[in-house]
């Protein structure tokens, strides 16, 4: 006979039995620098808590607070940058407090705007159910619209000499646009194109998709934002509701929001005036992608009586790393003074400092190093991390990582070699060495001008029956044997071009020239164009690219640089990245290494003018070597036990300056008893 099982109901509006006897010793739980923020009345507070201090730890205790102090959840706004965190606080919270928090309304910008719109969906312009675009419909969108005005392309790219940029580039220059409320044409000039005004086709392009966005009832993740702002401003009764309901405001990683964002904020904010924003300015470093760093260090003076509480106590770092921390970040002046004291005890390592000869011994350093760390210390390989400013700086350590069968995975991106661009790249070289290789024929087909799937197919048909294809016997002529295949009207200048680009790979004595010199004609010639146009972060994909051919400098043979790379995709380098849950080193940039920790870290291309980058100096003068400073003392405080800050003295690159590398001027702003400088022996 089956067993009946009663579920017992409690009485509707009954209290939670594990909450009603909840109760919170804050004073016990908290240090007295997070207590005073926890527990601090109510009005505007800015919350700077640095590197390692318990960020989350605040937040989720203030929330606690809150609900202690009868404010109702739905009271309750809380912000955050990714829907994680912001459910892991809510977890938190309700870890503190069980059932508790139903109500409170958590999530990203875009998450609680979307939650707006959707309520007042016919005010905002939109009918019920409308639909939010994902980055892929966007693309979508924007390309369907670019061909729909081909003639005005052709027209800009006949004046202009360059080709017009594709719907990632368009949507990546919006978006910047509209989160910095910069002008739509000082972007195009600034970051696509200083030496022609394109910026009227782009504007023609940009009213199109939006409008063609309103039509389909549709929003991309921008519109989320600006057209709840929109909302405000032409529906003020609605807004007047959720400042009303919003007693309470709470802001995480401040830093990081841009001013569309920070406008958000305030307008909430508006009546009440109790919003807490948590950051640490000493870690704003994501201006390139439209945060603003205005909103954090100017927040007390745009806001009078603002309460300020620093948080310095961390709990991740020795006191050397600390140390050389300190002292660096020191030295910005834009900035609100603090410094990080240790909670953890000495373990009596302090920073190793070391010149490598080139980049290759650096890596060959860090792999050595790595290993010997996880074989005679036994450090586990995903407690170690290597960091760089820029992706195509891990390129000699992937190398030498997968020689000596070290797991790594690349949370930077792709492996540098998997990278679409310089799989593009790669492309080209591998079709002279094996003209065969039909992947890489058709992959440079589909990077003409309107040729797709099938265009290529049958180009590739034509191409297999050239002399070079069946006997691979280099032709006298390359811009002969591609004038025989027939290609689209659309494309046929590129596919002149790059003939005549192949041509330049002939030496003349039935060979052809070193990689690196076939590679400086092919970006020259051909791809450099194609780049532009097709990326939206182009100018680190011209890195990636200018810096595979430094690299490939060394190589007399092209098989044997094609061979090297074959170890990057090979099975080797597909065992050690192929389960998550095996123990992997990192290998990161420090942007997306922020908020992340190991015991031991490498940061490696310690020279000047690569970090500080020279770029992001020249274009931005003090305030950009600042935001570098921002970046190098968010890369130090990654490391809990041992810090290595690396660089190589020696680059014979093709492309830029002395080959003679120096050290980053932030090495030199270490004091030299924070360091111990290590001299790398004649084994290297």
């Amino acid at each position: 006979m089956s067993r009946i099982y009663q579920l017992k109901r409690q009485p509707a509006g009954a209290p939670d039995p594990a909450s009603a006897h909840a109760s919170i010793d804050f004073a016990a739980e908290l240090n007295p620098q997070q207590f005073a923020a926890v527990t601090s009345p109510p009005g505007k507070a800015l919350v700077l808590a640095g590197a390692g201090s318990g960020k989350t730890r605040t937040l989720t205790y203030r929330v606690a607070y809150l609900l202690e102090n009868a404010i109702a959840p739905h009271n309750i706004l809380l912000l955050t940058f990714t829907n994680k965190s912001a459910r892991e606080m809510l977890e938190r919270v309700d870890h503190l407090l069980p059932g508790r928090t139903a109500g409170l309304w958590s999530g990203t910008f875009h998450s609680v705007c979307n939650r707006i719109l959707r309520r007042h969906a016919a005010a905002a312009g939109f009918t019920s159910g409308f639909s939010i675009l994902d980055s892929d419909d966007s693309k979508s969108l924007m390309s369907k619209v670019i061909k729909d005005n081909a003639e005005t392309v052709k027209q800009i790219e006949r004046a202009t000499g360059e080709k017009f940029p594709k719907a990632p580039v368009i949507l990546s220059l919006l978006s910047f646009a509209v989160n910095t409320r910069t002008p739509l044409a000082k972007v195009v000039r600034d970051r696509f194109s200083p030496g022609h005004d394109v910026s009227e086709g782009i504007r023609k392009i940009a009213d199109q998709y939006d409008q063609r966005k309103r039509d389909a009832n549709s929003a991309d993740f921008d519109d989320l934002l600006t057209r709840t702002l929109d909302l405000f401003s032409s529906h003020p009764g609605i807004l007047a509701e959720y400042q009303f309901q919003f007693q309470f405001i709470l802001v995480d990683e401040y830093q990081d929001t841009n001013p569309v964002q920070g406008e958000i904020i305030e307008k909430l904010a508006g009546t009440h005036g109790n919003v807490m924003v948590v950051g640490d300015d000493a870690q704003s470093i994501y201006s390139w992608r439209g945060a603003d760093f205005a909103n954090i260090i100017g927040f007390p003076e745009r806001h009078s009586g603002t309460q300020v509480f620093k948080i310095e106590t961390n709990y991740r770092s020795t006191p050397e790393i600390l140390s050389v921390a300190n002292a660096s970040i020191g030295l910005n002046t834009r900035q609100f003074a603090k410094a990080l004291q240790p909670a953890c005890a000495s373990l009596q390592h302090k920073p190793v400092m070391a010149a490598l000869y080139t980049p290759e011994e650096q890596a060959m350093f860090v792999a050595q190093r790595m290993q010997e760390l996880h074989d005679e210390e036994g450090i586990p390989w995903n407690e170690m991390a290597v960091l760089y400013r820029a992706h195509f700086q891990s390129m000699e350590v992937q190398l030498h990582l997968t020689r000596a069968a070290i797991p790594f995975v690349v949370t930077s991106g792709l492996r540098f070699f998997e990278s679409a661009h310089l799989k593009d790249f790669t492309a080209y070289l591998r079709l002279i060495v094996n003209p065969r290789d039909d992947a890489s024929f058709e992959r440079i087909a589909q990077m003409l001008p309107g040729i797709g799937a099938g265009t290529a197919a049958k180009m590739l048909a034509s191409w297999r029956l050239s002399p070079f294809a069946s006997s691979g016997t280099l032709p006298t002529s390359f811009s002969d044997l591609l004038a025989s295949i027939k290609v689209p009207a659309r494309a046929q200048a590129d596919w002149t071009q790059l003939g005549f680009t192949l041509d330049e790979f002939l030496d003349g004595n039935g060979g052809i020239h070193p990689p690196a010199t076939l590679m400086r004609s092919l970006w020259e010639g051909v791809y450099q164009k194609h780049l532009k146009a097709s990326f939206d972060n182009a100018s680190s994909r011209t890195e990636d690219v200018l810096q595979f051919m430094a690299f490939a400098d060394r190589y007399e043979s092209l098989q044997d640089l094609l061979s090297d790379l074959s170890l990057l995709s090979g099975p080797e380098a597909a065992d050690s990245a192929k389960s998550k849950d095996r123990e992997s080193v990192v290998l990161s940039t420090v942007h997306q290494a922020k908020g992340l920790e190991w015991k031991v870290v490498f940061i490696v291309w310690l020279a000047q003018g690569m970090f500080p980058n020279l770029r992001a100096v020249e274009e931005s003068g003090d305030l950009g070597l600042e935001e570098e400073r921002r970046l190098f003392y968010v890369a130090v405080t990654r490391a809990r036990e041992q810090l290595h800050l690396l660089y190589p003295r020696f680059w014979p690159k093709s492309y830029a300056g002395d080959p003679w590398q120096q050290p980053s001027q932030f090495l030199s702003e270490i004091p030299s008893t924070a360091i111990d400088e290590w001299r790398i022996g004649s084994g290297f």
